[in-house]
């Protein structure tokens, strides 16, 4: 065998490895193929990545807010679980945290996740941080001026394992942490919303959180797709001990 044909087998074998590595790489499987075509048609992933939104959970805040208007200029506010920073968006152009309207009060977001976050003008993140831990909580509560929140925010849920029980007993405990940190930094007449699973423990989480607050709702925002079980617990008026 010629030099010249060595090489060109060579070339030859190295572009069909090259073909089936790409062709390997772009199979999916049929949950992956599922969970494509679904971003694709979603009119919310679109309207993110238009009005550049982190995630388009950024549009279950904006309505939460829009009717019960929590969230408003010189607010300060805690976003539990804020990667990618959706929402975080959102508090801080509704609070006035970077000062945009010099005419209003200007507000404070600090968001907190067990994941990277990148910054985000008038946003103070603490990265790879849990909120269930005790010295993250006083962290917090040193961020904060005059170490209260006006209002907590939570969009948090564990990985999901598959098996739905032991799911929705990691998520109480995500829930539990955050009213938590509420007795130590959300002040008196304060605002908590947290995400919950419909489900069996749900009204033991309204039921205490019935006993903190005055004014205790359920809400699911058009954002939240109609497969999910997710709902929103939207607690007004703290009772502050």
């Amino acid at each position: 065998m010629t030099h010249d044909v060595v090489k060109d087998t060579m070339i030859s074998r190295a572009s069909c490895r090259l073909f089936h590595s790409t062709v390997t790489c772009l199979r999916k499987t049929p949950a992956e193929k599922r969970w494509v075509a679904r971003q694709l048609r979603d009119p919310f992933v679109k309207a993110a990545q238009r009005e550049n939104y982190r995630c388009r959970s950024a549009f279950k805040l904006l309505e939460i807010n829009e009717k019960h208007k929590f969230l408003r200029p010189g607010v300060k506010v805690v976003d539990c679980g804020a990667a990618p920073g959706a929402w975080s968006q959102v508090a801080v152009h509704q609070v006035n945290a970077t000062g945009a309207n010099p005419e209003a009060p200007v507000g404070f977001v600090v968001g907190v996740d067990l994941l990277h976050i990148s910054p985000l003008p008038g946003a103070a993140f603490l990265s790879r941080s849990d909120i269930l831990e005790p010295d993250v909580q006083a962290r917090i509560q040193r961020l904060l001026l005059g170490g209260e929140a006006h209002v907590i925010v939570s969009d948090m849920a564990p990985n999901a394992s598959g098996i739905r029980e032991l799911d929705q007993e990691r998520l109480v405990e995500l829930c539990r942490g955050v009213l938590c940190l509420a007795e130590k930094v959300l002040c008196a007449g304060g605002t908590l919303l947290c995400k919950f699973w419909d489900g069996a423990e749900s009204n033991l989480l309204r039921n205490r959180l019935t006993e903190a607050f005055r004014d205790v709702k359920t809400v699911k925002p058009l954002a939240s797709r109609k497969e999910s079980s997710e709902i929103y617990l939207l607690a007004k008026h703290y009772y502050k001990h």
